[in-house]
């Protein structure tokens, strides 16, 4: 018997994530300098100066264990949202809540729902459970969330919804929210997956803490790797009613985030001006993404997100492959059934430059 055949039944027929390609990656792959990279969503203003400031007066504590109930993240979390600090989980990122959701909620004997082109760790988690996937049809590349109450059964126990979607860029309104969760059991645990919501205009923005005072089923996520910079730190938070809170913490790994991530999400939650920095550089530079589109007749899905879509009508592929030899770095979502589609984070103007630039050339682009 191989170790593949001992392995746990729904991990047998895994493929691991894909993350996007690093930069260090195609220098040593190419041999080529003064890449871009615009492929994993994050920020392009770099790591904030009041982060850095947290670290370095960190740094000498690094011998300790970090501070396993997160005591002054959450205290400023709550503060921030009007929130109460029982009511929050922290995570090593957004990814370390998705799983424990499941893990918490789901057996073997259970059923999750999720869209078709939703965050691809859904389904991974779901499958790595031994629990069964109800993959819903995406509608106009979203969330068809009257499917989604269609398919729940006796045996549905959490239901994904990612909002604004990844890798999609779709988004569903407060009412829409709103409507769906008044129809849904409330035996069912809702994970509202707000890793992008900081891109949403505020005055269209989900209200969805206020959704939690009439949804005790309702668990929403957040993640500081996007609008806050800290992806190479990892770190994220839930916030739910203090009972599921409570359940989340029995399966939580101690120490799951670590001191430096600790010290530098307190000091992001607190500089509006960076957070509203990254999001009129992304307003503005998204709506050149569309007038290039359209300018040179690429099908785009228009996105509430820090990245837009891009529908090339043919395998994006060899498309992907030639933008490397460009020295830029996209993703490629064949693995979430759009071959034809490649997903491109929205970077700082000249970066953003780079890639029309490169487009024109691969494509060999006319204006319309």
């Amino acid at each position: 018997m191989t170790f593949l055949q001992r392995a746990n039944q729904g991990v047998q027929s895994l493929s691991p994530y894909q993350a996007g390609k690093p930069i260090e990656e195609l220098e040593r792959e190419l041999g080529i300098s003064n890449i871009i990279k615009l492929a994993s969503n994050e920020n392009p203003f770099g790591f904030p100066e009041s982060a850095k400031k947290a670290i370095r007066e960190q740094l000498d504590s690094l011998t300790r264990y970090p501070d396993s109930n997160g005591f002054t993240l959450k205290q400023t979390i709550a503060g921030k949202f009007g929130l109460k600090p029982e009511q929050i989980t922290l995570g090593n990122g957004s990814n370390d809540l998705v799983e424990l959701f499941a893990h918490t909620f789901v057996s073997e004997h259970d059923e999750v729902i999720f869209s078709k082109y939703a965050f691809i760790v859904y389904p991974l988690i779901t499958q790595a459970i031994n629990a069964t996937a109800r993959e819903i049809p995406a509608k106009n590349w979203g969330h068809d969330l009257d499917a989604f109450l269609a398919a729940i059964n006796e045996k549905t126990k959490l239901i994904y919804i990612s909002n604004p979607n990844n890798p999609t860029g779709n988004f569903l309104t407060h009412n829409e929210i709103d409507e769906f969760l008044a129809k849904v059991r409330s035996d069912i645990i809702v994970v509202l997956d707000e890793a992008y919501t900081e891109f949403t205009a505020k005055d269209e923005r989900v209200d969805s803490f206020a959704l939690l005072k009439k949804y005790p089923n309702l668990v929403v996520s957040r993640s500081l790797s996007k609008a806050y910079g800290l992806a190479g730190l990892r770190i994220g938070y839930a916030v739910a009613n203090e009972e599921i809170t409570g359940l989340f913490n029995r399966v939580r790994q101690p120490f799951n985030v670590n001191s430096l991530a600790l010290a530098a999400a307190v000091a992001v939650l607190n500089d509006d001006a960076f957070v509203e920095k990254v999001a009129e550089n992304n307003r503005n530079e998204l709506k050149r993404y569309e007038a290039f589109c359209q300018q040179y007749g690429l099908k785009y899905i228009p996105s509430k997100g820090n990245f837009i879509t891009i529908d090339f009508e043919r395998p994006a592929a060899p498309i992907y492959d030639a933008l490397l030899h460009e020295g830029v770095i996209v993703r490629p979502i064949a693995g979430y059934g759009m071959p034809n589609h490649l997903r491109v984070s929205i970077g700082l103007p000249q970066e953003n430059d780079r890639l029309f630039d490169a487009l024109i050339k691969v494509l060999n682009l006319k204006e319309i």
